[in-house]
């Protein structure tokens, strides 16, 4: 645009031509040439590489997280066509791939929006961070004003594994990862593996009248090699004998209680989740200040 004012001839505006039309368009062109926009400073250009690596950095681990989940999904043969698994809808692994596949949207209108200076990919962006933000701040509410009602929940939930322990892979992981964890068996107490129609006494098979192995006090024999069957024939026990065996105790209240010993790990994360937000939303708006 300076070579442009560069080039006009000197006689193309003068004063005897300022009350005619062409003095007037003379003058208009002028303004405009002149209105060159500010050049960004070397703050705003900073701020807007980084918020293009800050995003990219989210992008990168959500498309992990996604990545994760549909392998989780192939595995288990749970996509359509597959030959076994738990149906789609139910799958936990869904979860990685819907929060993987939001995250990385959210990331990648981020990346775009920083790297050309796009103010409706900002915009949305921005939006989107205000929506994850709203949820959270939501779920925090529940999470307080609705405890009874979703400990009852979590109860439910934690029997529905007990049920479909057999039934998916990911869950039966699960279960056994916090009984052996936490040195628990069943909800209340390891009597609760009876509703499992395959623990159960009057199933047929080498499972009947017994716990997961994960339940066991020692699942180790000879102390090196894991023993499936150590559970076999506990539930036809006495309490004083399937105490010697297994934990006899529930993984409710263990469940609750060590939840409640990682109430300042669980406050942190939530808050370092926030702050994160919060650095990407203002990097979007410096950058979209600037455009």
């Amino acid at each position: 645009q300076v070579s442009r004012l560069a080039e006009l001839p000197p006689s193309s505006c003068s004063d005897d031509d300022d009350d005619d039309e062409g003095g007037l368009l003379c003058r208009d062109l002028t303004q405009q040439d002149l209105a060159v926009p500010p050049k960004p400073s070397t703050f705003s250009r900073c701020v807007r590489y980084l918020a293009f690596l800050w995003n990219l950095l989210f992008l990168l681990l959500g498309l992990l997280v996604l990545a994760l989940g549909v392998w989780g999904l192939l595995a288990k043969a749970s996509l359509p066509g597959g030959e076994r698994g738990a149906p789609l809808s139910s799958d936990p692994m869904l979860l990685f791939v819907l929060g993987g596949l939001g995250a990385s949207a959210v990331s990648l209108a981020g990346c775009l929006g920083a790297l050309r200076a796009s103010p409706c990919l900002l915009r949305f962006f921005l939006g989107a961070l205000l929506a994850f933000g709203g949820l959270e701040v939501l779920g925090g509410l529940l999470l307080l004003l609705a405890r009874r009602r979703l400990r009852d929940g979590l109860r439910d939930l934690l029997l529905l594994c007990l049920l479909r322990y057999q039934d998916d892979p990911d869950l039966q992981f699960l279960v056994d990862e916090v009984q052996r964890s936490l040195q628990c068996c069943g909800l209340g107490s390891y009597r609760d593996w009876e509703s499992n129609p395959y623990f159960n006494c009057s199933a047929p098979g080498v499972q009947a009248c017994g716990v997961p192995a994960s339940c066991c006090q020692d699942p180790l024999q000879r102390g090196s090699v894991p023993n499936a069957q150590c559970g076999f024939g506990v539930l036809g026990l006495g309490a004083a004998a399937a105490g010697a065996v297994v934990h006899v105790g529930g993984c409710g209240a263990a469940l609750g209680a060590w939840l409640r010993g990682q109430a300042g790990a669980i406050i942190t994360g939530a808050t370092a989740l926030v702050l994160v937000e919060v650095v990407g939303a203002l990097m979007a708006l410096r950058v979209l200040g600037d455009v």
